[in-house]
């Protein structure tokens, strides 16, 4: 496996996670994905954005190839030198050692502190087939006890990986959530375009359900003109039920510059009539307005009422984004 340094050696001295990403090696080419070694100093990384409801994360890789295309999370390949958007679905760092490192740091986390696997990167996207980094650190999570768990994905492949969950569950609090931002597979197909179909994510839910595992829906995020009708909104709803479902949410879409560069032109090749509208709520805030995200949150109030579904989740918040700073340890 030879070395294959992705930054120029001339220009100003890398350091931190871009010096660590210009040593990365070449572990697979194909399907215009590119996948690397990444070095690193600790996985565990303490949560620092606003209003953060969880104090841990965990991200086993840095990248995703789903390719959503509102990812607010491209902004993350920035840090490592890397400007080119598309670059976060096609160059993917895959993290050493992480089992190993993990274990060395959990006694860094105090009781009723959360820890969240996959908030920046899905830890099921399709390398993990073949690696098994995802599975190596719930190896080493079942072996802890009194740990407070939360894992987000949009991928069937989970299900691999039931028995180490039921493992967890018994001498921690673990639950999965699964996003699901609409049940249109041809509108789910131009917005992940090679994420796993959200008929195949609800029923992986169901699966996890019926194997005594918490499990529900992450409903995020909700694209105003595109997937935040009461129909729609209350499609995913009622999938979820159908699925037993323990818990779901939704939060309104955050659009960071970079991940506007790759979204408006999306909007402009498929729904040209909301780009002004986009443009506008947009200009100067990466939030959508608190008037916007009460209406998401009075409605989804009401449909989980209706469907009976009892519990929001313990971590659903207009608010959450990690900070510049967070979202470069990840």
């Amino acid at each position: 496996m030879s070395s294959l340094p992705l930054l120029p050696n001339s220009g100003p001295r890398l350091v931190g996670i871009a010096r660590l990403a210009s040593h990365s090696e070449s572990v697979r080419q194909g399907h215009a994905v590119e996948y690397f070694t990444l070095p690193v100093r600790s996985l565990l990384n303490r949560a620092t954005g606003m209003r953060m409801p969880f104090t841990w994360t965990i991200n086993p890789y840095r990248g995703c190839e789903f390719a959503c295309k509102y990812c607010y999370a491209r902004y993350t390949h920035e840090f490592m030198e890397l400007r080119e958007p598309a670059d976060f679905e096609r160059k993917i760092y895959i993290k050493e050692h992480a089992a190993a490192l993990l274990g060395q740091e959990l006694g860094k986390v105090k009781p009723g502190e959360d820890i969240a696997i996959g908030t920046a990167t899905d830890p099921y996207q399709p390398i993990e087939q073949k690696l098994e980094i995802t599975r190596t650190i719930l190896e080493e999570l079942a072996r802890h006890s009194g740990l407070e768990l939360g894992m987000v994905t949009k991928s069937a492949m989970v299900v691999r990986d039931i028995d180490l969950l039921r493992a967890i569950s018994e001498r921690n609090r673990i639950s999965v959530s699964f996003t699901v931002t609409t049940t249109d597979a041809q509108l789910a197909r131009l917005l992940e375009p090679r994420a796993p179909r959200p008929d195949l994510r609800l029923e992986a839910l169901g699966k996890l359900r019926a194997a005594g595992i918490p499990a529900g829906v992450n409903c995020a995020p909700v694209l105003p003109g595109i997937t935040d009708s009461p129909a729609q909104l209350e499609r995913v709803v009622r999938a979820a039920a159908d699925a037993k479902a323990t818990h779901i949410f939704a939060n309104a879409l955050f659009l960071k510059p970079c991940s506007a560069a790759v979204f408006l032109p999306f909007l402009e090749a498929h729904f040209p009539q909301l780009v002004a509208n986009y443009e506008k709520r947009f200009k100067e805030r990466a939030f959508l307005s608190p008037a916007y995200r009460k209406r998401i949150s009075l409605m989804m109030a009401r449909l989980r009422a209706k469907y009976g579904i009892v519990a929001e989740s313990r971590w659903s918040d207009q608010n959450t984004v990690p900070s510049d700073r967070q979202m470069r340890l990840f």
